[in-house]
C-alpha cells in the first residue's frame, strides 16, 4: 500500500489535471479493488469533490448524493448532452432532499446503482420548490460517453445496464433503491458503512484546502490512517430478514432461472410485445417487458443463468426459431426483429390472465387519455425477386406487406416444409437450391463458394435483407405506406444572433403531422414565436422553427400529445458545444 500511496503522491505533483489521473486510475492502475478505494478517498480528501469522474463514483456510488431519473429513457437526454430538468427527476415519497445551488450532486437510473454523470445544482431546494419544480435542475460536467470518458482506453462500464445510449436497470443489482442523500456537505456523502475510522471520516469534510503544496503534506500525512478505509461490507446480514418466500426465489439454481427467463419471455411475447412496435432494442426488451413479468420478490439475474449475457440468451432463442434477432452493428446491440408466433413453444404457452388484462387495462387508459387518435407505426417488408420462390413454394401472397415476424415464419415454414433442418445439428439448416438463391444469389463475389448450410439464428435476419422493407404509419382512418425505412423526427437547438435559442423540427410528415397546425399549437403551448419553411430541395417536406430552447419539452410533447416513438425522436442540442 505505501508503495502505491507514494506513486500515487507523486503522480499528483507532477499531474496538472487530476480528472485524467484519476480516470485512469479508476481501472488502469495494476491495484486491487481495496487499494482503487483508497487512492480515491485520498484524492477526495485532497481536492474538492467537484471534479470526481464517473470512473470514481462507480468504485465508489455514494460519494456523492444523487437525483434519480424517473426511468432508464430519460437517460437518452442525458447521454445525448443535456442538462437534468426537473421534471426528470424522480421525487421520493417524503419529498425533494435539501440542497444548495452550485454543489455537485450526480446521477443515477432507477434499479442501477452506478452513476451516469455528475454536475453542479443550478439552484437550491427552496429555489426550486418555489419554482414549481420546473426548469434545469443540474448543469451537467461530465458524463458517461462523454468525451472524457471515450478518452480512456478499455471503455470501461461498470454493468450490463450500461448500453451505447442508454442505461437501464442492472439486471444483477438486488438490493433496494436507496434515498436521496440530502447532506449539503457531499464529502461526508460516504458514511460510517464505507470509511471506518474516525481519521477518515472527519478529515473528508475538512479537506477543502487550495494549496497544492499543503495537499501532498495532507496526503502523507494520512498514509498511517488510510489503513484503515476498507471497502463497503455486505450488510444484508443486519437488515431484517427477507420473507421466506423471497429468500428462496433469490436461491434459484440455473436450471430454474433459465425456466424462468423462458417463461417470462413468452409471457411478454403474447401480451406487450406487439409486431407493430417491432424492431426494439434488447435493452428494451429486458427492461420494458421481461422484468416487468417477473414473480414478486424475484430478481432475475441473467448472469446466474446458463447463457450468461442477454445478449447470447437473445441469439439462443433466435437459434430456436422462436424469435429473430440480430446484432445492430453500430450500437453494438442485439436486437429483436420478429416473433414466430407459430412457434410450437409460443402456441404451447397459455398467458397469465391476470397480466394480460393488466396490459390491456394499461393500453386502453393510454388511448383514452391521448388527444390525437392513437399513432401505429411499423415497419413492413414486401418479397423481392430473390425471395419470391420461397413465398410461392409454400403458397404465400407474393403481392402483399409483411411484418419481420410475419417474414420470418415464412422461411421457417419453407424448411418445415422441405425438411431442410440438419439431422446432426438441430442449429442449422441444410440449404437447397432455392433457398440458397434466395438468400446468396447476387450477393456473393465472383469466384466465391456459395454456402452450404446456415444457422437458425442468422436465417430470420438474412431473409429480411433480401426483402423490400417498407414502414406504414396509421392514425385513425388514416394509413400511409411507403418505401424504405421509417425516418426519424429531428429536433435541434441552436444559437441565432448572440445568445438566442431557436429550436428547429422536422421530419414530422412521416408521422401524419401537419407542420402549420404544429406551429400553431407550440406558438401557445410555449408563449413564444413560431415559424413553418419548407426544407431546401425536399419539395413537400416543411420544418417548424420554435423560439427558444425547447428541445427536452418539445420531444416528450410530441410522445405525449402525438404518440410518436421515442426511438424515432432525435435530439441534437448545439448550445451545448
Amino acid at each position: 500500500m505505501g508503495c502505491y500511496l507514494s506513486t500515487f503522491v507523486y503522480l499528483m505533483k507532477l499531474c496538472v489535471n487530476l480528472k485524467s489521473c484519476m480516470s485512469c486510475g479508476s481501472y488502469s492502475f495494476i491495484l486491487v479493488s481495496i487499494t482503487i478505494v483508497h487512492l480515491i478517498l485520498i484524492w477526495n480528501m485532497v481536492y474538492n469533490d467537484e471534479n470526481i469522474t464517473v470512473y470514481a463514483l462507480w468504485k465508489v456510488p455514494d460519494m456523492l448524493p444523487a437525483f434519480t431519473l424517473k426511468g432508464g429513457e430519460v437517460s437518452r437526454f442525458i447521454l445525448g448532452g443535456a442538462d437534468l430538468m426537473f421534471p426528470g427527476i424522480s421525487i421520493p415519497t417524503e419529498g425533494l432532499p435539501s440542497f444548495q445551488a452550485g454543489k455537485p450532486w450526480s446521477i443515477k437510473v432507477p434499479g442501477n446503482p452506478a452513476p451516469i454523470a455528475v454536475g453542479a445544482t443550478t439552484m437550491s431546494s427552496n429555489e426550486a420548490l418555489k419554482a414549481g419544480l420546473r426548469g434545469k435542475a443540474l448543469r451537467i460536467a461530465h458524463y458517461y460517453k462523454d468525451s472524457l470518458w471515450d478518452s480512456a482506453d478499455g471503455r470501461y462500464v461498470p454493468n450490463e445496464g450500461f448500453y451505447d445510449d442508454i442505461v437501464v436497470e442492472d439486471p444483477n443489482y438486488a438490493s433496494p433503491s436507496q434515498p436521496i442523500d440530502s447532506s449539503e456537505d457531499h464529502a461526508e456523502g460516504m458514511d460510517d458503512s464505507t470509511i471506518e475510522g474516525e481519521e477518515a471520516a472527519v478529515d473528508v469534510s475538512e479537506s477543502h484546502i487550495r494549496d497544492p503544496v499543503i495537499h501532498i503534506e495532507a496526503v502523507e500525512d494520512l498514509t498511517s490512517g488510510v489503513s484503515e478505509v476498507k471497502l463497503p461490507e455486505d450488510k444484508t446480514s443486519e437488515e431484517p430478514s427477507q420473507p421466506t418466500e423471497e429468500r428462496e426465489h433469490q436461491n434459484l439454481s440455473t436450471e430454474e432461472i433459465d425456466s424462468l427467463l423462458e417463461k417470462c419471455l413468452l409471457q411478454a411475447l403474447h401480451t406487450s410485445v406487439k409486431d407493430k412496435d417491432l424492431p426494439i432494442l434488447g435493452s428494451t426488451l429486458w427492461s420494458n417487458h421481461i422484468l416487468p413479468y417477473r414473480p414478486p420478490g424475484v430478481t432475475l439475474d441473467i448472469k446466474k443463468s446458463s447463457h450468461k449475457k442477454l445478449s447470447k440468451w437473445l441469439q439462443s432463442k433466435s437459434s430456436s426459431g422462436l424469435i429473430s434477432a440480430k446484432e445492430d452493428k453500430h450500437k453494438r446491440e442485439v436486437m429483436l426483429l420478429g416473433v414466430n408466433r407459430g412457434h410450437p413453444d409460443y402456441i404451447a404457452f397459455r398467458p397469465e390472465k391476470k397480466v394480460q388484462e393488466l396490459v390491456e387495462r394499461h393500453d386502453n387508459v393510454i388511448a383514452e387519455g391521448s388527444s390525437t387518435n392513437q399513432l401505429e407505426v411499423a415497419e413492413i417488408y414486401k418479397p423481392s425477386s430473390h425471395v419470391n420462390p420461397i413465398f410461392m413454394a409454400v403458397g404465400a401472397d407474393t403481392g402483399k406487406y409483411y411484418s419481420a415476424s410475419e417474414a420470418s415464419d415464412i422461411v421457417f415454414r419453407y424448411i418445415e416444409k422441405e425438411n431442410l433442418v440438419k439431422p446432426t445439428d438441430k442449429a442449422k439448416v441444410t440449404l437447397d437450391a432455392a433457398l440458397c438463391d434466395a438468400l446468396y444469389k447476387g450477393a456473393i463475389k465472383k469466384g466465391s463458394a456459395y454456402p452450404t448450410e446456415i444457422h437458425k439464428r442468422d436465417l430470420g435476419s438474412t431473409f429480411l435483407n433480401r426483402m423490400q422493407i417498407h414502414h406504414r404509419v396509421s392514425r385513425g382512418d388514416e394509413v400511409i405506406i411507403r418505401k424504405g425505412a421509417i425516418r426519424t423526427v429531428q429536433i435541434m437547438t441552436e444559437r441565432r444572433q448572440g445568445n438566442k435559442k431557436m429550436t428547429r423540427v422536422s421530419g414530422l410528415e412521416c408521422f401524419l403531422m401537419d407542420a402549420d397546425s404544429l406551429a400553431s399549437e407550440l406558438q401557445k403551448k410555449f408563449a413564444c414565436s413560431t415559424t413553418t419553411a419548407e426544407l431546401p430541395g425536399k419539395k413537400g417536406q416543411h420544418e417548424v422553427l420554435v423560439q427558444g430552447g425547447v428541445i427536452d419539452d418539445l420531444a416528450k410533447h410530441l410522445v405525449d400529445h402525438y404518440g410518436v416513438p421515442k426511438r424515432f425522436i432525435e435530439v441534437l442540442d448545439k448550445t451545448k458545444r
